[in-house]
Order: structure tokens, then sequence, then C-alpha cells
């Protein structure tokens, strides 16, 4: 069976790295949401004389954010459609509410769920200091944000998202990524997935 693969979770969580380690032992299209849209979504936002790290303001939720996810998708599909397994990485909190956007995914894939094997590991954190502390570290502008704002994006923040997906409730891991990501932890994602 194919695997279609989403590591989420929320910012800082490390989904990138854990879905990174677990690649190099996995060959897969690794499909980052960030990656897929981020030069797209700046220029946007320049061109319309908004901050180009912008991904919290209305304008971005309302006008970007589904082009990038939906972009992402695309490739996803195109992938599967010709044979690869497929790693996604992003939050994908509205899309995993959906009860029907994974069946639209394999569907427009040309595949069946008896042949696209969909796993969802939730990276989290054992508390929101440890994620503060991991953006604060990473470092990177797109965050300004959620630091500036960081007593109202807390209260925002759901480790463990919604999932309305009709996968078997095995195909699901909350994996705990706080401390250092073992060779242990990683051979027991890679388990995981099959």
């Amino acid at each position: 069976m194919q695997k279609l693969v989403f590591f989420v979770g929320v910012a800082g969580t490390g989904k990138t790295t854990v879905a990174e380690k677990i690649a190099a032992h996995k060959p897969c299209a690794f499909l980052d949401r960030d990656t897929v849209g981020g030069r797209f979504v700046e220029k946007f936002l320049e061109v319309n004389g908004l901050d180009t790290d912008d991904r919290d303001s209305e304008f971005y939720k309302e006008n970007l954010r589904d082009l990038e996810y939906d972009t992402t998708k695309e490739i996803c599909i195109e992938n599967l459609r010709v044979g690869q397994d497929v790693f996604m990485i992003s939050p994908f909190t509205a899309e995993l509410k959906n009860k029907q956007w994974i069946d639209e995914v394999i569907e427009a894939s040309g595949k069946t769920k008896s042949e696209v094997d969909v796993k969802v590991i939730v990276v989290t954190l054992s508390d929101i200091e440890t994620q503060k502390d991991r953006i604060e570290d990473r470092g990177t502008v797109r965050d300004k944000w959620k630091l500036d704002n960081w007593s109202s994006y807390e209260t925002r923040v759901d480790f463990v998202p919604t999932i309305n997906w009709d996968i078997p409730e095995s195909n699901i891991k909350i994996f705990d990524n706080s401390g250092d990501l073992t060779e242990e932890k990683v051979n027991d994602l890679i388990k995981f997935i099959g």
C-alpha cells in the first residue's frame, strides 16, 4: 500500500524535524506547506504592502491560507496518482476537521482507501513553555507575531487537533516531541508508519 502520512501540530512542536528524520529512512514526496507556498505568499503580501512574514492576520487567512493548503494538496494528489508515498507537513487544522477532505484527496488521485494507507502523526510538546522556547530558538521572522502576542496566541493553541477523518483510530499517533529526538523514537514512528 502507498503511505500518505500527515505530520500535524502547532508551531514549534518540531513537525518538520520529525518528518525529515523519518524521510531519511523512508523515501517519499516530502511536502511541507511552508515550502510549497511560502515564496508566493510572501510576494503577494509584499505587493499588497503587508508584512511578508504575516501568517496570522485576517487578510492572510481570508486570501492566502487556503491557496497554500490547496496547492500542497494538489501536489500530494499528483504524487499519489503516480504511485509515490507522500509526507504532508503542516497544522492542517481545518482539513482535519473536514470529514470529506481526505476522501476527496484519495478519490482525486484515482486511488481507493484500500490502496492508500493514511496515517496521522500529531507532534506535540509537554507544555506551552517548551513550545515558546522552541519558537524563540528557531528564530524565524515568521514567528514574530506569535511571540509579540503570546498571551493571545497561547489561549488559541490546541496541542491535539480534532481529527474527523474516517480512518482507524490505530492510524493516529500522538507523539510527544519533548526532549531529544532519539533514534529509538524515530524507529518507533517508522514502525507506526509501516
